[in-house]
């Protein structure tokens, strides 16, 4: 897959996102792989902003301590796969002429310069061509990554506070798609939608890669303030009658007074969900799909906020499409030791991108 900065070692699966930070790692065993470690911290507001690193020190002291602290094995390894926010990346399939592997990175470079926003001497440029699910096509899809170059140098030298030794520096759709697309193809698009604390990043994915990703602001706390708004009650108590009622708690009056109070919320969601899905199935070139390509066929969720009972049903009946919880350990052969360790597949729901990047780290 894409990635920065590679090397061929074993490593972990690192994690940071604005307000956590998740640690995984896979062991092979024969012909399987079983989990060995995880473990999470929460991270103040303000040291880590947007994908910024904005207080590298106090990072690096969390990440050494969640390391240390890891439930399982120890990790017995500083090599590790890292996240990279949505919000800071960018992403896009482009179209290349069938050129020599030689010739096709300066051609990439040349091209990306008339997609990507910014200079491209402040970004770090990476590229992998995109095998077609049918070979009918007069060009190469080649999906570009690129991230400015200021952030991930603060990656960089927080990592090396913190001891770390980055083999891959990768965006988060990508790791969350390695996690929850089986065998990392589709036959059809497929939405995947990640509801972190603080915003839901929305992934396409089709045939062999990405296509497409967006980040909203909508998340589980807008709809826990949404919720404390509405009923005027403080956000700890919001919390607990999400969790308790959810979408599925309208035939008592208390949960049919928590569902009419998410509705805002809920109906900023889909039209944000509507309003992106118009935009790819109109601006999106679709020549990868097969003859008979439809739009998306099926979304899937993971994230904390996939837990919000009814959720699933409610974004099915308002979108026409099927929906389903994602399943973050469906391209593991061994599940067995999740349980075991304490990792239930409620709470692997919030690790969909620390498992991506560590299956990653399983192949380097």
């Amino acid at each position: 897959m894409l990635e920065f900065l590679s090397l061929k070692q074993q490593a972990f699966g690192l994690d940071i996102s604005d307000l956590s930070l998740k640690i995984v790692k896979f062991k092979k065993k024969g012909q399987f792989f079983d989990l060995a470690s995880f473990g999470e911290a929460q991270i103040e507001p303000g040291i880590v902003k947007k994908g910024e690193i904005r207080d590298q020190d106090k990072l690096a002291e969390i990440i050494k301590k969640t390391m240390r602290e890891v439930k399982g094995e120890k990790l017995g390894t500083r090599n590790a796969i890292v996240s990279l926010s949505e919000e800071k990346a960018f992403l896009q399939v482009i179209q290349m002429p069938r050129l020599l592997e030689e010739d096709l990175k300066s051609a990439v470079i040349f091209e990306a310069e008339n997609h990507i926003p910014l200079p491209i001497e402040e970004v770090y440029l990476d590229y992998q061509v995109v095998p077609p699910l049918y070979n009918h096509l007069d060009h190469l899809d080649v999906l570009i990554a690129a991230f400015p170059q200021k952030i991930v140098d603060s990656y960089l030298t927080c990592l090396k506070k913190a001891n770390i030794k980055p083999i891959v520096l990768e965006v988060e759709s990508l790791a969350i798609s390695r996690a929850l697309i089986k065998d990392e193809t589709t036959t059809q698009p497929v939405l995947l939608i990640d509801f972190g604390a603080n915003r839901s990043v929305f992934i396409i994915f089709s045939g062999h890669s990405v296509r497409f990703t967006f980040s909203i602001p909508v998340s589980p706390q807008s709809f826990t303030e949404a919720l404390s708004q509405a009923m005027k009650i403080d956000l700890i108590k919001a919390e607990k009658l999400k969790i308790k009622y959810g979408l599925e708690g309208k035939s008592t009056k208390t949960g049919q007074e928590v569902f009419e109070s998410l509705i805002p919320a809920l109906t900023d969601l889909i039209e944000q969900i509507k309003k992106y899905l118009d935009y790819y199935q109109t601006h999106v070139s679709h020549e990868h799909l097969p003859p008979n390509g439809k739009g998306i066929e099926r979304i899937l969720i993971c994230g904390n906020g996939a837990r919000l009972k009814g959720l699933a049903d409610f974004l099915s009946s308002q979108l026409k499409i099927p929906v389903e919880i994602g399943n973050p350990w469906v391209n593991l052969i061994s599940e067995s030791k999740k349980e075991a360790l304490g990792l239930s597949f409620e709470k692997s729901l919030s690790y969909a991108t620390a498992i991506g990047l560590a299956l990653r780290g399983i192949s380097v």
